[in-house]
């Protein structure tokens, strides 16, 4: 079992930053991949950015690329998503997530394990 417990969402103003954080308890963190997902009123879940277990590969949605940053660090357990130039259209509940095999990946269903989610709000 692994455990994820996200923070650091709040209201924000639009072209502002937030970074938040999943850390992560229970199995060892370093031999998942993770990925951050959103899921905003009335859409399905979308898949925002996902990183590598050592850290070394990326990879992002389109419309977040160039604003939105993912990495970790192995040594606190610990998953960021740094987000700047937040847009209205950022707006959701935000979701880190772990899977053994997960990398590369954009599908919810390859990743194994959930946060309970915190909520991004950009006001124009």
């Amino acid at each position: 079992q692994v455990q994820l417990v996200e923070s650091g969402g709040k209201l924000v103003q639009a072209g502002g930053s937030l970074r938040l954080s999943c850390a992560a308890s229970g199995r060892t963190f370093s031999n998942y991949a993770m990925g951050w997902f959103r899921q905003a009123p009335g859409s399905e879940r979308e898949f925002v950015a996902g990183i590598s277990w050592g850290g070394g590969s990326t990879n992002y949605l389109d419309s977040v690329k160039g604003r939105f940053t993912i990495s970790r660090d192995n040594a606190k357990n610990t998953v960021y998503l740094q987000m700047n130039s937040l847009k209205p259209e950022d707006t959701a509940v935000y979701y880190c997530a772990a899977g053994r095999r997960a990398y590369g990946s954009t599908r919810a269903e390859d990743f194994r394990y959930w946060g309970q989610g915190t909520q991004v709000t950009v006001s124009s």
